[in-house]
């Protein structure tokens, strides 16, 4: 007679994490960092079609790395959520914290409760008046959450890219200071990469519009934002 099979639930959550972990080091990694007028955004994706950075709400934003279907599902669920909690309280009331904190119980169910974590990490970034009440949390594939200042990197080499940002990263860089910041620290990851606009996918919450704070850049302003001061 086999003996049963038994796995320890401390082995079995690393197993889980270090599954959830490789998943994530396989993407291709994002950015987001703090400069003088919001918040920018920087994934290493060439999709048109497949988005890793998105807009929530009116001043907040969600960026992703990992498996596209499950971080599209948590996209969803986080509209959803602002979207109801706006119509019925005040659109005030929808803010990055509490995005972050149902995101927070998803993830941490989705992970104690089911076989296969969701192999992902995600930001949710909301803008301030000014850059001192800007808030970016980071949430990683267990529901644990962190309040980031200035930058995070994640995905890919996200050691590798945290690093050359906290080389580069300075408080109240302009766009154009902070687009070339990201993109240096994004090739860091390998030597020979070099990552043109197009190959780029790039957006901001800029305190400085009305209502929708969110915007994308198109291929052309990220290259002429890039090449700027660069005679």
């Amino acid at each position: 007679m086999s003996m049963p099979f038994y796995v320890s639930p401390e082995q079995q959550m690393k197993d889980k994490a270090d599954y959830a972990r490789k998943g994530i080091a396989r993407g291709r990694s994002v950015v987001v960092l703090q400069y003088d007028d919001g918040i920018l955004f920087v994934a290493d994706n060439p999709s048109r079609a497949l988005h890793k950075i998105s807009e929530i709400y009116d001043r907040i934003a969600f960026a992703a790395v990992g498996k596209y279907n499950e971080f599209e599902n948590l996209r969803l669920g986080g509209v959803r959520y602002a979207d109801v909690n706006g119509y019925q309280y005040d659109r005030r009331d929808v803010t990055a914290r509490g995005l972050a904190n149902v995101y927070a119980q998803s993830l941490g169910t989705i992970f104690t409760d089911t076989n296969k974590p969701y192999e992902v990490e995600i930001v949710v970034a909301e803008v301030g008046a000014e850059a001192a009440t800007d808030q970016i949390y980071r949430l990683t594939f267990d529901g644990s959450v962190a309040d980031e200042h200035g930058y995070v990197a994640m995905g890919g080499q996200a050691e590798a890219v945290a690093q050359a940002l906290k080389d580069r990263f300075q408080e109240g860089m302009s766009l154009a200071e902070a687009l070339k910041a990201a993109v240096r620290s994004l090739e860091a990851q390998d030597s020979d990469r070099h990552l043109e606009a197009k190959s780029l996918e790039v957006a901001v919450l800029d305190r400085n519009r009305e209502h929708r704070l969110f915007r994308r850049l198109p291929t052309a302003r990220t290259e002429s934002l890039l090449g700027e001061n660069e005679s």
